[in-house]
């Protein structure tokens, strides 16, 4: 199974106060902060360590904006067949951060977090080894169109022809702004889109005491970027970014946003008409090489908020996959990888034997004295 890489430049500088803005202050927390811009300026103001931090995360959003991003194409496995790609390794240097090392790979930012729950995402440390999670099992199901998995935070595509599959990390709609499950399709692709933001967005940010304009021409400031992909649903879209770190976060008002050179790709190939599916799998299961395997995401988290770690869906996907095989399940390995929501593929049975007969055997031949 090949894996193509192909390295490209983003676009996009001026996004660093955007990007940090106590508007979108989910970028540096998963949990609800005080918006006020005061209020952050006062709290660093007494934590002189925190303000170096801070800094540090201004200075990797700032080099973002001129990472090489790559693209993960691979050859389409056989029926039967589930995962793509490869677990890589970086061996991190001194001004390294996670979120550099995700974008340079084509993952988000959760994913290479819950991949190195023990590294400070902004100071792995030089020579820290850094694992860059960039195998997958294949959503279950047709694989046809584009598929989004909104706990894993990434997109499938399917080109036509049969042969190859395409993954990017997405940002999506954070909670009381959710992205939609349901299947739709993209019906126009615009270059250098305007943004014009609804009521409710305005509200908000008025709220704030930010006063949002009611149009935004295309150019750095416009948090569409430089493409957009609007879906059959409306009011919903893909689109680029002009702050990329969000990317692998729900840091959005609903919308699907891609890296800015993802989006490029996209928008290149011609997406008008292509059927787009929006679901909602934390686990996903499937087979490589005769062993299944679980691969565990943590619920979205209004959902593990209110159900707390429900292994039910877990336990449905590994029987739904194990359907038809003999192979025993360590369903104690199953429920450690749900616990740890690593995002990482995990075999949790032995292999497969083959059901070939064995080699009839060979009588000794006696030795001549």
């Amino acid at each position: 199974m090949s894996a193509t890489l192909e390295p490209t430049l983003l676009t996009g500088t001026t996004f660093l106060a955007e990007a940090l803005s106590v508007s979108h202050c989910a970028i540096l927390s998963d949990c609800q902060s005080p918006r006020s811009g005061y209020y952050w300026r006062s709290f660093f103001g007494q934590y002189p360590t925190l303000n170096a931090l801070f800094c540090l995360v201004c200075l990797t959003v700032v080099l973002l904006a001129s990472q090489p991003a790559v693209a993960l194409t691979f050859d389409l496995p056989p029926e039967g067949e589930h995962i793509i790609g490869e677990m890589r390794q970086v061996i991190a240097s001194h001004e390294d951060t996670l979120p550099a090392i995700a974008m340079e790979h084509g993952i988000g930012y959760r994913e290479i977090v819950a991949a190195n729950p023990d590294l400070n995402p902004w100071l792995p440390g030089e020579g820290t080894v850094v694992h860059v999670p960039t195998r997958f099992i294949l959503p279950p199901g047709e694989r046809k169109g584009m598929i989004l998995n909104l706990p894993e935070l990434r997109l499938y595509y399917y080109p036509p022809g049969g042969k190859k599959v395409i993954t990017y990390a997405i940002g999506i709609g954070r909670e009381g702004w959710n992205t939609p499950e349901g299947a739709m399709k993209i019906v126009a692709a615009i270059k250098n889109p305007t943004w014009i933001p609804p009521q409710s967005i305005i509200d908000e940010y008025a709220e704030e005491g930010v006063k949002l304009e009611r149009v935004v021409p295309p150019g750095p400031d416009n948090p569409l970027g430089d493409y957009k992909l609007p879906l059959s649903l409306p009011g919903y879209l893909l689109h680029g970014t002009n702050k990329p770190l969000g990317v692998g976060m729900r840091v959005s008002h609903g919308c699907i946003r891609l890296y800015p050179d993802d989006i490029k790709e996209l928008y290149e190939m011609g997406p008008v008409g292509i059927q787009v599916k929006i679901i909602k799998l934390p686990y996903k299961a499937g087979w490589s090489g005769g062993r299944l395997f679980l691969e565990a995401h943590k619920p979205l988290s209004e959902e593990f908020s209110k159900n707390g770690l429900d292994l039910t869906a877990m336990v449905a996907a590994v029987i739904r996959a194990h359907e038809g095989y003999d192979a025993a399940i360590n369903w104690d390995l199953a429920e450690t990888s749900a616990r740890r929501h690593h995002g990482l593929p995990v075999a949790i049975t032995a292999p497969v034997e083959s059901t070939n007969p064995p080699p009839p055997s060979i009588p000794e031949t006696a030795s001549a004295n």
